[in-house]
């Protein structure tokens, strides 16, 4: 199983706040089944630049690796990008990708997108730099016309959701009827600690192999791993 969104890196963002507080939430997704985890960090082009971002990144993973454990998911490196206008002209925004693969994981605002916004992201797309990757899109699907979410798989645009969409009652039947129209690529535990937004990737493959069909999320991560150029687990 991959983890496709995590806060798991300590003193980085605000996600794990220790070394301590990384082992156990990594060792709560290998109790869950997760052998792949990518560490996304959270990246505001506003605050730092990609240079100081990737040390400050590298710094917390080597700190959390010096103190690694055996039976713990390998950890990929990756980023949650934060949109602004503008950013298809960002030169190096392939250093951000996830591992050595062209996937980017990018999070959008809670607001209606402008026209010039969805058209940044089909220009983004089309131009074949990266492959562009939607963060948590339950939070904002409402806000959006069925048109545009259309559109974006169209040029595409790959989308994740976060394990508790579909772990949550509340929200697991619309997490299904998602997944079967085809607009969830990724499942993320969006994992920041471990009381308030612990990982909950098990819960969300039980249901999705119970609902849409046994061995399915399995079939996900394989597509996943191909995408992300690694062994599938």
């Amino acid at each position: 199983m991959i983890d496709l969104h995590s806060h798991i890196l300590p003193s980085v963002d605000d996600g794990s706040a220790s070394v301590e507080e990384s082992l156990s939430l990594l060792r709560m997704l290998s109790e869950q089944g997760v052998d792949t985890v990518v560490a996304t960090p959270h990246f505001y082009a506003d605050a730092e630049s990609v240079d100081e971002f990737l040390t400050r990144r590298r710094t917390a993973y080597d700190t959390l690796m010096q103190a690694s454990e055996e039976g713990l998911p390998h950890i990929l490196l990756g980023a949650e990008v934060k949109y602004y206008p503008g950013i298809c002209h960002m030169e190096n925004l392939q250093s951000l990708c996830i591992g050595d693969s062209r996937l980017l994981l990018l999070e959008m605002s809670m607001t209606k997108w402008t026209e010039y916004t969805v058209k940044e992201l089909v220009d983004i797309a089309c131009s074949g730099r990266v492959t562009l990757v939607l963060a948590h899109i339950e939070r904002f699907w409402n806000l959006q016309s069925k048109e545009t979410w259309k559109r974006l798989v169209q040029s595409g645009i790959l989308m994740q959701v976060n394990a508790s969409f579909f772990a949550d009652f509340r929200t697991a039947r619309r997490a299904v009827r998602l997944l079967k129209n085809r607009y969830v690529h990724f499942v993320g535990s969006d994992c920041h600690d471990l009381k308030i937004r612990p990982p909950r990737m098990a819960e969300a493959a039980e249901r999705i192999n119970r609902k849409v069909g046994a061995g399915y999320f399995a079939y996900m991560t394989e597509c996943e791993a191909e995408l992300l150029g690694i062994a599938s687990p």
